[in-house]
């Protein structure tokens, strides 16, 4: 509808009206991205006054940036010494809560038996939380006073 009031007909007259249309158009979606933390909106460098009239709109450039996702903590899981439960069952409890083999499983309980302390493994906080709450309910279900202790690596 050429001519009809509020409608620009001919861009070349007004070379600056095309840029206002984009500008108010963009408005309600840069303010929506503005909102968002994931969104940053930039102007570049030069481009205020580029046709020459004061007020001009300027040329913006919207920019995502992808969140980084951290790393969780670490968590040693940590057998300690008695002088009451039985070596046999200190192993039982290793390869079946930390799937050791017998060999792995004889090495760390005589690492707790001379030190008095053995590192289990090492998992993400709940995974953690998770091994040494079984290995003590396991423990008091066979009567034993084994202990068992997470710690930040």
């Amino acid at each position: 509808m050429p001519g009809a009031p509020g409608i620009l007909s001919n861009t070349r007259a007004m070379p600056h009206a095309r840029s206002n249309i984009a500008t108010l158009e963009l408005e309600p979606k840069l303010a929506e991205l503005g909102a968002r933390s994931d969104a940053h909106l930039s102007t570049r460098m030069g481009d205020e006054g580029r046709s020459g009239h004061p007020g001009s709109p300027t040329t913006s450039v919207i920019t995502k940036t992808k969140p980084r996702t951290k790393r969780p903590n670490m968590y040693r899981v940590l057998i300690l010494n008695d002088d009451y439960t039985p070596m046999e069952f200190v192993v039982h409890v290793l390869e079946k809560f930390f799937n050791m083999d017998v060999e792995a499983a004889t090495k760390v309980m005589l690492h707790v038996h001379h030190h008095g302390i053995g590192e289990c493994g090492i998992f993400t906080y709940e995974i953690a939380e998770t091994k040494v709450t079984q290995v003590m309910d396991f423990a008091r279900k066979h009567q034993h006073p084994l202990q068992c202790v997470m710690e930040k690596k």
